[in-house]
């Protein structure tokens, strides 16, 4: 894994280093020669272009991961746990359910549930055609709103599947007598989850949340799709000021990038952690 592993640090270490050194107001174009802190200014104090939006982005980016994170886990966990009792020759036609899914990329995902679930998009024709609202307008926000449901929906729903495979494959690695010696117990259904299943299966559930997590608390194109101008997450605000012309302003986008990294980098050493300990 070595020459892996050294392309992919130094490919990382040098974007890192460059990004750091734009962050800092160096870069071809001005006529800047030494470091300065005024990008980090502007986005931490709240002041500046990038700083007047940078913190309400911020805590819309977590609201929306975390959101997105928690019912992702709970759906999951309960499909699992449905699958986990089905026949055996069920299995293949779970698991290919759930990779169909996992098949579509996140970008076409999102363009698929802007065309659905909009306002002028099929459902809201749809109801209207039936009479059950006047106008398409009148049909529901789902999409396109400022408390992020359309981004929500469609992580939820695209991290269902990833969490789930997951979980199955704690679960049908396990021995299937676990059930039965809780059962002979006296234990019943719901103890038999409380106690026996879900303690099997709270580390690689808690491991692969933490990944979707920092997936979506850095991902870019679902945002800029299913999102609206104002609150806007971390990566498509980062983005916008990256494209400015105005190079100050670029130069803040990459103190915002280096947010998103530095977050992104403590849940994934998070997340190695809670593997560590399900594998001891």
């Amino acid at each position: 894994m070595a020459p892996a592993i050294l392309i992919i640090s130094v490919l990382f270490g040098a974007s890192i280093l460059f990004g750091l050194a734009q962050s800092f107001g160096m870069m071809t174009g001005t006529q800047q020669e030494t470091i300065s802190l005024a990008a980090y200014q502007s986005v931490f104090s709240g002041q500046g272009p990038a700083g007047r939006e940078f913190w309400s982005s911020f805590w819309f980016s977590l609201w929306v991961a975390t959101a997105s994170t928690f019912f992702s886990a709970i759906g999951a966990l309960a499909v699992a746990i449905w699958l986990s009792d089905r026949k055996k020759k069920s299995q293949q036609i779970d698991t290919l359910a759930l990779n169909w899914n996992m098949a579509f990329p996140h970008l076409v995902w999102a363009i698929a549930l802007l065309l659905f679930f909009s306002q002028s998009g099929f459902l809201a024709r749809l109801s209207a055609t039936f009479g059950f609202i006047q106008t398409p307008a009148e049909f529901p926000v789902l999409v396109l709103d400022r408390f992020g449901i359309g981004i929500i929906i469609d992580y939820v729903t695209k991290e269902i599947p990833f969490l789930t495979l997951i979980l199955l494959a704690v679960l049908r690695s396990q021995a299937e007598n676990l059930d039965v010696v809780a059962e002979n117990l006296g234990a019943s259904r719901w103890q038999q989850l409380r106690f026996v299943t879900i303690p099997q299966v709270m580390p690689a559930l808690s491991a692969g949340s933490l990944i979707v997590f920092g997936f979506i608390f850095s991902a870019f194109e679902v945002p800029a799709i299913l999102g609206v101008r104002y609150p806007r997450m971390l990566p498509v605000l980062a983005l916008d000021f990256f494209l400015n012309q105005d190079l100050n302003r670029r130069a803040e986008g990459m103190v915002i990038s280096f947010v998103i990294t530095v977050f992104v980098i403590i849940v994934a050493i998070l997340s190695q952690k809670q593997e560590k300990g399900t594998q001891q």
